[in-house]
């Protein structure tokens, strides 16, 4: 409580978000996101002009995730042993190393290797990012001040792919890649103008650090998160393909009309979530994915399309940052870093075994499947919910 009150900064009788080391962080995070962005879409027509097929191109796509995945536990534990800084500015300079080398490959052995360290240094950088947004933002506003930093990315969401399709109209995959390594070289010198905070140390050593690969205080929003992110699979890879197939047009528009009603609810979902808790957000938001999903599995026409986008924006957009904070407000000090990864891995997990799971499921049973499943996924994720409130209120009353 004391270090609390010694590093606030009132700012019409609130603490202050908009430091400069908020907005730096903020910045940052638009830039690194906006370069990733840009691949999203970019990638597979790359690996298709390499001469790649269909299961090629699934496969350079998920190992970035997966790799990812494997390396946020490890980053975790870098935050809380080398620093914020060190970890964030070696993720970020992976990152433009291995993205400006995507213009040089010429067969699929060397992109899948590039692949890899892509997703070790989005890993790093993406793990100690959102850290250090939780260092600087205040305690009593870390919903709200978390909301206006996951803004950031939000808004590379929005521009990025429709900027990256439009410039291999205009230039060479190399250049586009020079393009998108560039970003991140700007994100690497803004992050190296943030003042970070120093590592704590704790006074509980560590027994057996090799399998310390998770944060237990982050565990519960972590499983919700994992249950909601599966939804992502379906949408991000086969939502073009099952509008095509349906004769709907607009797609281009539903990413960018889910973009926008994302960037809407982070600007009152955090203080909603700092003045009544998650209890206010989660259940709201995941009935309107959940409508969503049902809404998709029926599409039968761009109108469906479109208010199942801005449901869809809606409810992440108030769900993520609500769990998030929850991940890190009960983690000690010296956890933070760990609590972040644990939170960012089930994010990766979910993607990954969604886009995979899907593929079969879409195969099998029709891509309208795909969105009756995620549907279920959600309401696991609200009936997980409400069983974890009811318990945790039970351990509270003991």
């Amino acid at each position: 409580m004391m270090e609390r009150q010694l590093a606030r900064k009132k700012l019409g009788g609130k603490e202050k978000i908009w430091t400069k080391d908020f907005i730096l962080i903020c910045f940052a995070n638009f830039f690194i996101f906006l370069g990733f962005q840009m691949t999203l879409p970019t990638i597979p027509l790359f690996v298709e002009h390499l001469g790649g097929n269909d299961q090629l191109i699934g496969i350079v796509v998920g190992i970035f995730t997966f790799s990812s995945l494997l390396l946020r536990p490890y980053a975790g534990h870098a935050l809380e042993t080398k620093g914020r800084k060190f970890v964030y500015l070696i993720g970020l300079l992976i990152f433009v190393i291995s993205v400006g080398s995507f213009g040089f490959a010429t067969g699929m052995f060397f992109l899948f290797f590039l692949r890899i360290i892509q997703g070790v240094g989005w890993g790093f950088s993406t793990t100690a990012s959102g850290t250090i947004a939780t260092d600087v933002v205040p305690a009593s506003r870390r919903g709200e001040g978390l909301g206006y930093y996951g803004l950031s990315g939000n808004l590379a969401l929005a521009l990025g792919p429709s900027l990256g399709l439009a410039l291999t109209g205009v230039m060479s995959f190399k250049m586009l890649f020079f393009v998108c390594a560039a970003l991140g070289l700007m994100a690497f010198l803004m992050a190296s103008k943030i003042h970070y905070k120093e590592v704590e140390k704790s006074s509980v050593p560590v027994t057996n650090p090799k399998w310390d690969i998770y944060e237990k205080s982050a565990l519960q929003p972590s499983m919700l998160l994992f249950f909601i992110t599966v939804t992502f699979g379906g949408i991000a890879t086969f939502l073009p393909l099952y509008s095509a197939q349906k004769a709907i047009p607009g797609i281009e528009w539903y990413f960018l009309i889910y973009a926008m009603f994302l960037m809407i609810s982070r600007t009152f979902s955090g203080q909603l979530y700092d003045r009544k808790g998650h209890q206010a957000v989660f259940i709201p938001g995941a009935g309107m994915i959940l409508i969503a999903m049902v809404l998709l599995a029926w599409l039968p026409n761009s109108f469906i399309l479109y208010v199942a986008a801005a449901l869809y924006g809606l409810g992440f957009g108030s769900i993520q940052p609500a769990l998030q904070a929850w991940a890190v407000e009960k983690a000690l000090p010296n956890r933070k870093g760990m609590a972040n990864a644990t939170f960012f891995s089930s994010f990766d997990l979910g993607v990954g075994i969604g886009a995979i799971a899907f593929g079969q499921i879409g195969h099998i049973w029709g891509y309208s499947s795909i969105y009756l499943t995620s549907a279920l996924s959600v309401l696991i994720s609200i009936l997980l919910y409400i069983y974890l409130l009811f318990k945790n209120k039970q351990a509270e009353s003991l």
